[in-house]
């Protein structure tokens, strides 16, 4: 288990260019099993999970071919369907969360998609109800092993129909995109996953020649067609990284620039941040964040308490709440964190408790920060990390901290950040791999 020593109270200043998005890689690298012809995809990010997706492509028989940094081209001509049944499928695709997306891709193209219950983050109860019932939808049927608690779906020929989902699942919402692109006759998909990420999938498919309308809507209409071929792809940035970097600059009293963020891509995140009283600017393509001393909390109009909560897009995402409740305990007044889809992901405050944060968990989905402006600045410990962005936020309270803190189980930041080390250590960071 893998170790950060982290030095405190020390200032950054540079310049940061955001990974791609992990969330759209898995999305992405999944889609590559629709067609025999190569795809082309850039700006893939260097981290465990997706490093882990590439491999288990690999073993299914993709060819894979690394052309650069983050480029890669991907040849799904020999897909070997029998390994879905093997010891080493089950073991890898039950190690990873992602691996549940490969199930449309195979189900669409040869029939049958398996996979074993997926691992990830323990945050809480993630179900994949609404993948398998958007299967059985399009006419596949279903089977789940309890026992072994493996999941099977198979199909001679998918058909397209009309489904109402039953939550806006991102993964899901793929998942059934992906299966309905080769489904025959129409598919409708109400109260759909709108995020950029699911965008991106949508606009690749087109690219390959899926016939997908209704893009950045609650309801995608996709028209089944019977061949994909190969496409080129670049993967956006990602905007959980840069929103942690920006909470990451506002505790750190730091100035940074973070460069080509697509901007237009990030939704409320800029204008979350800016209620919690960060001063940020929108450069082109880039976002500039000043040195701040003080950064104070914005209330409602009639003065009651600032609520930041989750919500599904265009709401502002689950996987940043963790890092708004690290920056809102060093500004000025109070917030409410609601974090509404996951029951665990709360449970890393008690170690910014102990480092002297003000923070009240209220029950498993909410805590009440009280800001403490800087007067009294948190203290160095030794923590583990539960989740990747957890582990962030406790990498950015520790970088803010007096003393040295120990971070262990950093194997979960490295899941989701590229050589984040690595790269705040080019700014001026203090942090050490052990």
């Amino acid at each position: 288990m893998g170790t950060f020593s982290i030095e405190g109270g020390h200032q950054l200043h540079g310049d940061l260019t955001p990974q791609g998005a992990k969330n759209e890689a898995l999305q992405i690298l999944s889609a590559v099993l629709l067609t025999p012809e190569q795809i082309r995809i850039k700006n893939i990010p260097d981290i465990r999970d997706v490093n882990k997706l590439i491999d288990l492509l690999e073993a299914l028989g993709v060819k894979v071919k690394k052309n650069g940094e983050g480029d890669y081209t991907f040849e799904a001509s020999d897909v070997n369907v029998e390994y879905l049944l093997t010891d080493d499928y089950k073991k890898r695709g039950g190690g990873l969360r992602g691996s549940i997306m490969l199930v449309g891709p195979l189900l669409a193209r040869f029939g049958k998609g398996y996979i074993p219950k997926p691992g990830g983050d323990k945050i809480g109860r993630r179900r994949i109800d609404t993948h398998f019932i958007g299967f059985e939808k399009l006419g596949a049927d279903f089977w789940y092993n309890s026992k072994e608690c493996f999941y099977k779906a198979e199909a001679t020929k998918l058909k397209g129909c009309y489904m109402l989902l039953d939550e806006a699942s991102v993964t899901g919402t793929a998942n059934i995109v992906m299966a309905a692109s080769m489904a025959e006759g129409i598919t409708t998909i109400y109260n759909a996953a709108c995020e950029p990420y699911l965008q991106q999938l949508c606009t690749m498919l087109n690219n390959m020649g899926a016939k997908i309308t209704g893009l950045g809507s609650n309801m995608l209409t996709i028209e089944g067609v019977n061949y994909l071929g190969g496409c080129d792809h670049k993967v956006l940035p990602d905007m959980i990284e840069i929103g942690s970097f920006i909470g990451l600059a506002a505790m750190t009293q730091s100035e940074i620039t973070i460069k080509n963020v697509g901007y237009e891509h990030l939704g409320q995140i800029p204008v979350i941040f800016k209620r919690l009283g960060i001063n940020l600017e929108r450069q082109g393509d880039d976002i500039f964040v000043p040195a701040q001393d003080i950064y104070e909390i914005d209330t409602f109009i009639d003065g009651s308490i600032l609520t930041i909560a989750d919500a599904p897009w265009p709401g502002f995402t689950p996987d940043l709440l963790s890092i708004i409740l690290v920056v809102a305990t060093q500004a000025k007044g109070s917030v409410l964190i609601h974090q509404k889809m996951f029951e665990s992901r709360l449970f890393f405050v008690d170690k910014l408790i102990d480092m002297g944060a003000q923070i009240i968990l209220c029950d498993p989905h909410r805590a009440n920060v009280m800001g403490l402006a800087r007067e009294s600045k948190l203290r160095a410990i030794e923590m583990t990390s539960p989740d990747i962005r957890a582990g962030v936020s406790l990498l950015i309270a520790a970088m803010s901290a007096e003393g040295t803190s120990t971070i262990h189980n950093i194997e979960q930041i490295d899941r989701g950040y590229q050589n984040i080390d690595t790269r705040l250590n080019a700014l001026g960071a203090k942090i050490e791999r052990i």
